[in-house]
């Protein structure tokens, strides 16, 4: 996909735990339509939830940039967070009877807390790069996910999601991202970030967020 170098050599590095998240059994009733509804909006519920502690991550990243550019774009992304992505969950749950202040109060299960301390912890231990490490299987994986499913999934109940995330604006939303994470590697790594000692940690530190994003998946079909 084409959301930078940096975000090819974590995918690369995370290796079979990648495609057990970008094509997890939930991903693939996204595409076919066999995936429950019950199943569907339990998820919603979840990522509402999710997306609540995410996107005070990428404020927290605002706190830890080190230039205007990049708390420009992590700010710009908390906006498509709470105002874009979470849309979707907010329209879809109406539609079902679940208005936003019951999706707010529901209660977190335990994959979700998990996965959303993990990526608030990388941030509050680490620097700037530790925290889009975690956070980039989410943002970058959901935007691969969605243009492959745009172009290969056929008719579905499941298109708006779809469309939300293989949709221009959000792929616009993941080259964003994807330039600024190639910008921070190199600015705290130099010119060759995978050559230095610290390497193999954020690229660790990726692979744990896909994998803890498969586990989403995993509490997704057990609602």
């Amino acid at each position: 996909m084409g959301y930078g170098r940096t975000f090819a050599l974590w995918r690369a590095a995370a290796g079979p735990a990648w495609d057990a998240y970008t094509r997890h059994p939930f991903v693939q009733g996204l595409a076919d339509g066999s995936l429950p509804r019950a199943a569907f909006l339990h998820y919603l519920v979840q990522d509402y939830l999710f997306l609540v502690h995410f996107a005070r991550a990428w404020a927290l990243a605002v706190t830890k940039a080190d230039t205007i550019g990049e708390m420009r774009i992590c700010a710009a992304t908390v906006h498509a967070l709470i105002d874009g992505e979470m849309r979707l969950h907010i329209q879809t749950c109406a539609e079902a009877g679940l208005d936003e202040a019951t999706l707010f109060a529901a209660e977190e299960r335990a994959e979700n807390l998990a996965y959303t301390r993990y990526v608030l912890d990388a941030g509050h231990a680490g620097d700037f790069l530790d925290l889009l490490a975690a956070l980039a299987p989410c943002v970058l994986g959901y935007g691969e996910i969605g243009a492959r499913l745009l172009r290969e999934a056929g008719d579905t109940p499941y298109r708006g999601w779809i469309e939300t995330y293989g949709g221009a604006d959000y792929q616009q939303v993941c080259a964003r991202v994807g330039a600024l994470i190639d910008g921070a590697a190199v600015r705290r790594l130099g010119p060759d970030p995978a050559a230095t000692p610290r390497w193999p940690a954020i690229c660790r530190r990726f692979t744990t967020a896909t994998r803890l994003e498969s586990g989403f998946w995993d509490m997704g079909l057990r609602p």
